[in-house]
């Protein structure tokens, strides 16, 4: 499956889409960008004179672009799909470690390296880099990601 068509089929829309574009995607990984809107509710109130982008949508972030954009990469792999309405996902686990705040309207990078996938469950570790190339936060993040009701 090509990139535009991974995020076209991504089950999330704005506001709460965090994928702008995917350099690069393989069986062993991904990386992907996004440039947080400077309009985004959520810099209103965190914090109210200096607004930082909150940690809980930095995670956010990693899982759309280093767990959903590669797990659909690899439930694609080898099965011929042809539509996305009964995905079911979910983060069953992250441990993320923040360095450096994002600011409105910065451009991040996010990196995924593939630690395992079996019994529809994908592990990754995950790192967000800013413009500068400065490391912004790392962790692992897994989740669930199926196709079908019962499948």
């Amino acid at each position: 499956m090509k990139p535009d068509a991974i995020i076209t089929n991504l089950p999330y829309a704005p506001p709460f889409l965090f994928v702008d574009g995917l350099t690069h995607i393989d069986d062993e990984g991904v990386k992907g960008f996004y440039t947080f809107d400077a309009a985004s509710d959520f810099y209103k109130g965190h914090f109210k004179e200096n607004p930082v982008t909150p940690g809980v949508i930095l995670t956010e972030c990693c899982a759309q672009i280093g767990l959903v954009c590669l797990g659909l990469h690899l439930l694609t792999k080898n099965e011929s799909i042809t539509s996305f309405e009964e995905l079911q996902l979910g983060m069953s686990s992250n441990a993320m470690e923040f360095y450096i705040p994002v600011f409105p309207g910065e451009k991040v990078v996010v990196v995924s390296q593939k630690k395992y996938f079996r019994f529809h469950k994908l592990k990754c570790e995950v790192k967000m880099y800013n413009s500068a190339n400065a490391l912004v936060c790392k962790g692992t993040i897994a989740g669930m990601l199926k196709l079908g009701k019962n499948g």
